[in-house]
């Protein structure tokens, strides 16, 4: 895979090519759905577009099922939003992750570093009120804290900061690696554990 990224010719980031965990945000899904319906309306079959959401929908799925089959009722979440650098939480599967395994009864700390609750609006701010009404209790600036507290980690972005768990963590954390930050898993970790 890392020599087939390699190709700067064809492949203009070596992110379009590395296979990864759901997409989401506000515009990818909803603009899935809309061609599905157009290709609908005009008899068409598209079966590989058709295929996608059910794929990202089992990717969640999966992500789940790994963490409640690790047995701890405590768990910290790193990242809420789709992607680094933005603090939209719309279909973010992050969000769904975070949803279900809430639902399960597991006990959730989630940090994200761009997500300001104070600074979301409009319909980022009813999604997430919709989907987890109590956010509030849930989310922290305190990374090392989470660290701290839970020993299993869920990484649901590729953001800068997480490079430094093998710093602030310990042998005793599972950690489930939803993007693959560590293209080699740390030997400091207690388990590693990557599902893409």
């Amino acid at each position: 895979m890392r020599i087939f990224k390699s190709d700067t010719k064809l492949n203009i980031s070596t992110t379009y090519l590395r296979p990864g965990f759901a997409f989401g945000g506000s515009c990818l899904p909803k603009d899935l759905r809309a061609i599905l319906a157009r290709a609908r309306d005009h008899d068409l079959a598209l079966p590989l577009l058709s295929t996608i959401l059910e794929s990202n929908e089992l990717l969640v799925q999966r992500a789940v099922q790994l963490v409640h089959r690790l047995g701890s009722r405590k768990v910290g979440m790193l990242g809420l939003a789709f992607k680094v650098g933005t603090d939209d939480l719309r279909e973010s599967p992050m969000v769904e992750v975070a949803e279900r395994l809430l639902g399960k009864g597991i006990q959730l700390s989630i940090h994200d570093g761009d997500v300001k609750l104070a600074h979301l609006r409009g319909a980022n701010k009813a999604f997430i009120s919709m989907h987890i009404p109590h956010i509030e209790e849930l989310l922290t600036d305190d990374l090392e804290s989470v660290v701290r507290n839970y020993d299993v980690l869920i990484i649901g972005r590729s953001d800068p900061v997480y490079r430094t768990l093998p710093q602030i963590a310990n042998g005793r954390h599972t950690i489930v690696d939803l993007v693959r930050l560590f293209e080699v898993p740390p030997t400091c970790f207690g388990k590693y554990m990557a599902i893409v």
